[in-house]
């Protein structure tokens, strides 16, 4: 459930899908998150050595993780932001994140936070760990998920994803998950070694906000305000690293 999630490899479906399989499918985000992150450490890698501008480089890197993940988050995140612009009414809001179509806050908000991911990235393939920014970034990203699903956060709507995945993932696990992150991302090369861990708390600190944000205005979690953390988390994990 994992891969066939989060990302758009050819995977069997779990023969049964319930809170446990849900769950334990966040709780594995970052390592279901490695062929993306493989995907765009190989693509930075190559156009360091074509010797593309470092901004391009990055432009391919993030397009390259949007397909390999089917553009989910993305989609996530241009709902959530057309949601919580829309209305301050809860059911009006969580209509227009149900419609799929992206509205004027959605566009913006999906160009700002790319534009950030791009400028980031670029910033670290200038500064000579671009492979190691591009790995590092999508598995933090990805850190986020059994936070956003700790006990304890409804769900804001009795059905989908946000649904099956609110609530589901133990405290422990849930503040464990990006805990081994951090600690794994203490050894990642060409960095120092507090810059990997840091990396991930940002991430986990922005991701933090927007679930808040969400819950105080949706009533909960919902499959798009997964996928807006999961991208704000990465933009923010590849701003620490670039600087």
């Amino acid at each position: 459930m994992a891969l066939g999630t989060l990302t758009a490899l050819p995977v069997p479906p779990p023969r049964t899908v319930d809170r446990r399989v849900a769950g334990g499918a966040m709780v594995l985000g970052p390592v279901a998150a490695a062929p993306l992150a493989a995907l765009a450490g190989l693509v930075v890698l190559g156009g360091t050595a074509a010797g593309l501008p470092a901004l391009a480089t990055a432009g391919l890197a993030v397009g390259a993780v949007a397909l390999g993940s089917r553009g989910l988050h993305l989609d996530g995140l241009a709902d959530t932001a057309d949601g919580l612009s829309a209305s301050y009414d809860r059911e009006r809001a969580l209509e227009i994140m149900r419609r799929g179509d992206a509205g004027p806050a959605g566009v913006a908000a999906l160009v700002l936070v790319l534009l950030v991911q791009c400028a980031a990235l670029a910033g670290a393939v200038v500064a000579g760990h671009g492979v190691a920014a591009a790995v590092l970034g999508v598995v933090a990203g990805r850190s986020v998920l059994p936070l956003c699903c700790a006990r304890g956060i409804p769900p804001a709507r009795p059905e989908g994803l946000g649904a099956a995945v609110a609530g589901a993932v133990p405290l422990p696990l849930a503040l464990g998950v990006p805990a081994a992150v951090a600690a794994l991302a203490a050894l990642t090369p060409g960095l120092p070694w507090w810059r990997g861990p840091l990396a991930v708390l940002a991430g986990c600190a922005v991701a933090g906000l927007l679930l808040a944000r969400c819950a105080r205005r949706l009533g909960g979690g919902t499959g798009d305000v997964l996928g807006a953390c999961v991208e704000v988390a990465t933009a923010a994990a590849w701003l620490v690293i670039a600087g």
